[in-house]
């Protein structure tokens, strides 16, 4: 069965350090996704989602664009990133790990996201929803996100390991109208 993303209620957000003390957090603004559950087996569901690449947002105008660069996402030329799954193995009652290629820069990788089921609800205006936590951690040279720039104290200005944590609220799509004879 077909399920929208619901926007609104929904993030894609990652963090990376940053001079190898703190964290740097960000978050893409634009994405939509195709989630077709199949609820009576889980395993048999798939998930496609293209996130706006140029929408990424740190909270920080002029290292934003430099991520919007040829040093790192390259937008111009690659104004997408895609996950498609290519498997789901469940891990216990309320989890599971997605497995998928995630496309960034034209490279695809394979990448397991750790997925926990938060529950499902009605809403006062009479729509289902589902709710999904959703984490990994990606090595960003695996994409050739290779800028850097060496510390004179030691260590580089960015780290390497992405941690990427995902929010979801699924909304059930509307059924297709049947045309009626006349």
């Amino acid at each position: 069965m077909s399920w929208q993303l619901d926007l609104a209620h929904s993030q894609i957000a990652f963090s990376v350090r940053h001079m190898m003390i703190a964290k740097v957090r960000g978050q893409f603004e634009r994405f939509e996704g195709d989630f077709n559950l199949d609820e009576s087996n889980l395993a048999h569901s798939t998930v496609t989602v293209r996130i706006e690449a140029a929408s990424i947002n740190t909270r920080n105008e002029q290292r934003d664009a430099h991520l919007r660069s040829a040093d790192f996402l390259n937008v111009e030329q690659y104004p997408t990133i895609t996950f498609q799954s290519t498997g789901v193995q469940l891990t216990g009652p309320r989890t599971a790990q997605l497995s998928g290629g995630l496309t960034i820069r034209g490279i695809t990788r394979p990448v397991v996201i750790d997925v926990e089921y938060l529950g499902s609800a009605k809403s006062p205006w009479g729509t289902t929803s589902h709710g999904f936590s959703g984490t990994t951690t990606i090595n960003r040279r695996d994409w050739n996100l290779t800028w850097n720039v060496a510390l004179e104290t030691g260590g580089v200005l960015v780290g390497d390991e992405i941690q990427v944590d995902l929010e979801l609220e699924l909304m059930k799509a509307p059924e297709p109208v049947q045309a009626q004879a006349a």
